[in-house]
């Protein structure tokens, strides 16, 4: 049976990769290198998906502050929600609950200790629908009630706001809430005059990213109004929860909210809410995918000092070859196969050691995080498009290095 040009090619790369009889020096630097592609094939994949991993937990820790959708004024700090037709908002497809929330920076001050917040009025049902409810390391969610005395507020508190200020849940010392008066300037005032006061309870603390424990306080919308000196009805921005996450789900919703309020509101999903944080990540994913990239090269670097090796060991076979017809062009694509073949071994074993790692890391957490940390393990989140670039990379610096290494070695041999 005849074989073509490059079936015979083909055959002949192969046997110089996988030949039992003999063991040399060459055959052993051949399985290095190819073990050096499989073990940088297997991090790219393992630390790209840990990364994501990382990514995905930090994203979702945000998101509890970070609505699906957040309805803002295009001009000015606040809005009164009779202003727009607030029901049709809600019963919007797609739509599953509004919160309204009055945001403002505050100052909180109890005994000697003090702090600078960011304090968010929430309504009744903000809790429930951002999952804020069930995330409480200590304490209760509770913002306010009605007493004999009239309406108590409460204060939920991050847990590094919690430690500056020395408060928990068990603090019965109502702390003092100090936010400017609108319109006036603090120079030359008394506190009184600069600010307006309030008072309100401890009732829990949250530990969320450490971003948000060390900014937010929490607390009912009607007692910022009341230190804002806002109307009934006045917030500074909606929170609009979906019925799911679909992406399809929320580009509709979002296109009809838009179509709702009109050009004097903007509607931000996630992304548009923390433009600077998502555009960090995504640049710090591209440098740790280019850093690896380049440990890929280098493992690819043992492919030349292989296949010179190779050439030079099968002088014998060359002439053989020659004598069979073969040219020089035919010949140099055999070596050429060879390469490629140990390139495309390596990196196709390290995609599947890599799978099975990640997954193994999914199902028992084997690599821990510490006792302090959110999760116990090393969060681990797969893309087919990290597979996809994986492969295409190691394939393609493993490609260049070959076709260099063999045309150089051709023509030093002409």
């Amino acid at each position: 049976m005849t074989l073509g040009k490059f079936d015979i090619r083909t055959f002949i790369a192969r046997r110089y990769l996988f030949s039992r009889k003999e063991k040399t020096v060459i055959n052993v630097i051949s399985w290095i290198s190819l073990i050096g592609i499989t073990v940088s094939t297997l991090a790219l994949v393992v630390v790209m998906s840990v990364y994501n991993g990382i990514g995905e937990l930090t994203q979702t820790l945000f998101n509890v502050f970070d609505p699906e959708l957040l309805v803002e004024p295009v001009e000015g700090k606040t809005f009164r929600t009779s202003s727009i037709d607030y029901e049709a908002l809600k019963r919007v497809e797609g739509v599953a609950a509004v919160s309204e929330i009055a945001e403002e920076n505050a100052w909180l001050t109890l005994r000697q200790a003090e702090a600078i917040v960011q304090l968010r009025g929430v309504d009744a049902g903000y809790g429930h629908s951002c999952g804020l409810d069930t995330l409480l390391a200590d304490g209760e969610y509770i913002l306010k009630e009605q007493t004999d005395y009239g309406e108590q507020y409460y204060l939920l508190f991050g847990w590094n706001i919690m430690v500056r200020m020395g408060v928990n849940s068990m603090t019965n010392v109502p702390v003092a809430v100090h936010i400017p008066k609108r319109g006036t300037s603090s120079i030359g005032f008394t506190i009184d005059e600069a600010f307006n006061n309030g008072y309100a309870l401890p009732a829990g603390t949250f530990s969320i990213q450490e971003e948000i424990d060390n900014q937010y306080v929490v607390t009912d919308i009607d007692f910022v109004r009341n230190l804002m000196d806002y109307a009934d009805d006045e917030v500074t921005s909606l929170a609009v929860s979906l019925t799911d996450s679909k992406s399809s789900t929320l580009k509709e919703c979002k296109r009809e909210l838009r179509a709702l309020l009109g050009e004097d509101f903007s509607v931000k999903d996630r992304y548009e809410q923390k433009p600077l944080y998502y555009k960090i990540f995504r640049s710090e994913r591209l440098g740790v995918f280019l850093i690896l990239s380049l440990i890929v090269l280098i493992s690819t670097l043992n492919l030349i000092a292989s296949l010179s090796l190779l050439i030079i060991n099968k002088r014998r076979d060359v002439f053989t070859l020659r004598s069979m017809g073969m040219t020089s062009k035919d010949i140099r694509r055999v070596f050429f196969a060879e390469g490629v073949m140990i390139a495309l071994v390596g990196c196709v074993a390290g995609l599947v050691l890599g799978f099975v790692v990640c997954v193994l890391q999914q199902q028992f957490g084997i690599v821990k995080l510490g006792a302090n940390a959110v999760v116990d393990a090393f969060p681990v989140s797969m893309r087919l498009i990290d597979f996809i670039a994986t492969f295409a990379v190691v394939t393609m610096l493993s490609v260049l290095v070959v076709a260099l290494t063999v045309r150089s070695r051709g023509k030093s041999k002409k």
